[in-house]
């Protein structure tokens, strides 16, 4: 497997396809998921002539089990090193919920040279919890009770998800696909469960308002009008007021998981972004 050491010794695994002189795109997966999420877009992006990245976030599916730096500034910090290593100039990094936090604290900080363009797809920013400056965001006690979930087990609780809401399953006309159901559980039972849980943390209560603010490049901002997991109002809309350079994309009744449940749509409009 292809891994680089971070500089406290976790292993981060990353897969890195095609010519090293194109222009990179990096994915950047949701929780509790892995580089694995990303297979349709990779393989898309390569046969477009890209080359295409992912790594597996620390305590995620075949990086290291870490039980430290499994918050914001770490996962940032692991990308900074990724890119550093791979010599990643002018690339797009693409992020879905979680990932899209990760992008935005990454490129936000980013070397100059590093970055040409951002995607955040579903993506957590600006905030998921209510608190002050977020009134309209979800109860604390929603993502209590996932940690609690997550303890008593984790098996279940990631077959819960993955079969209702994060594909839009649960609805009266989904097309429901056991194989991403299966897909999504195995993804999650590779990672570690104690970064799973602490990232719980990472991506419901970290605040990138001033990632957003701090963003020069343009970014994109793709997100589903029936996404149950991190709801369109509170997040697509927001993202974009507070980008310098930010493109809104509704997509009208796709679910959280729309990258998988319609690829063909997400990957056609991210190629328009990325070329344009």
């Amino acid at each position: 497997m292809a891994t680089i050491t971070m500089q406290d010794r976790t292993e981060i695994f990353y897969k890195d396809w095609g010519s090293k002189d194109a222009q990179p795109v990096v994915f950047h997966h949701g929780w509790p998921l892995s580089a694995d999420d990303w297979d349709n877009q990779m393989l898309f992006f390569l046969a477009q002539g890209y080359r295409v990245i992912a790594h597996d976030r620390r305590g995620h599916g075949r990086s290291s089990q870490t039980d430290n730096g499994n918050e914001m500034n770490t996962y940032a910090a692991d990308v900074a090193e990724l890119a550093k290593a791979l010599d990643l100039r002018n690339a797009v990094h693409v992020g879905h919920s979680t990932g899209g936090g990760e992008v935005a604290r990454y490129v936000a900080r980013a070397e100059p040279g590093r970055v040409a363009k951002a995607v955040l797809v579903g993506a957590v920013p600006p905030m998921m919890m209510h608190s002050e400056s977020n009134p309209d965001g979800l109860p604390p006690d929603l993502f209590e009770g996932f940690r609690a979930s997550l303890v008593a087990n984790r098996a279940e609780f990631y077959r819960q998800i993955a079969s209702g809401p994060f594909y839009g399953f649960n609805r009266a006309d989904a097309q429901v696909s056991q194989g991403l159901i299966d897909n999504w559980s195995r993804q999650g039972l590779m990672g570690g469960a104690k970064a799973q849980y602490d990232c719980i943390a990472a991506f419901s209560a970290t605040d990138f308002t001033e990632d957003l603010k701090a963003i020069t490049v343009p970014v994109l901002v793709m997100h589903g009008t029936d996404d149950q997991i991190v709801p369109f109002a509170n997040h697509g809309p927001k993202a974009v007021a507070l980008l310098r350079h930010g493109t809104l994309k509704a997509y009208e009744g796709l679910s959280h998981g729309m990258a998988a449940t319609h690829p063909d749509i997400i990957n056609a409009d991210l190629l328009t972004f990325i070329r344009g």
